[in-house]
């Protein structure tokens, strides 16, 4: 992939990753990349996407999520029109402090699943996650016509590094 680009375009990559753990490792509870995208205008009008506001994701997770605790063995989020992973990344902050208020660490107990049609936000979804060391895994494809089963070739699918650890 990286051949695409010129020498020039090739050496922004690492600056703009680091740009991108630096803002998750000072404020984890935002939707970076979606929110640059979106500032940027660059919105798929093919999909209409709308990116829904992280403080809204925040507060969904925290009326949704109850006593994470008493929960026995792991708790799976989907969402499967993830875009850039606001409402993922909400709810893994809101399950981060409800199962550590317990003394548990949130990276047994939680697996995040997603899915969406657009390559490029699945893939902000994905690298977010990852830096935020979330298991997941991510299916790139229609969840209405070719929704993720377990059937299915992982040949659309993004698994986070933290999904590799012996807990999953």
């Amino acid at each position: 992939i990286i051949n695409k680009y010129n020498k020039q375009e090739q050496q922004i990559f690492p600056k703009l990753l680091a740009y991108t753990v630096l803002a998750l490792e000072e404020n984890p509870e935002q939707d970076f990349l979606g929110d640059i995208y979106t500032e940027l205008g660059l919105n798929s009008k093919e999909h209409r996407q709308i990116f829904t506001p992280y403080n809204v994701c925040h507060f969904m997770a925290e009326i949704t999520i109850n006593d994470l605790a008493a929960q026995v063995g792991f708790v799976e989020i989907h969402d499967c029109c993830c875009g850039a992973g606001a409402t993922l990344i909400a709810a893994v902050n809101v399950a981060k402090v409800k199962l550590g208020k317990a003394g548990l660490n949130f990276q047994n107990h939680i697996l995040i699943s997603g899915q969406d049609v657009d390559y490029l936000v699945t893939m902000m979804c994905y690298i977010q996650l990852s830096l935020l060391g979330v298991a997941g895994y991510f299916k790139v494809g229609n969840s209405l016509t070719d929704p993720m089963t377990t059937g299915d070739s992982l040949e659309d699918y993004w698994f986070t590094p933290m999904y590799f650890s012996k807990v999953w």
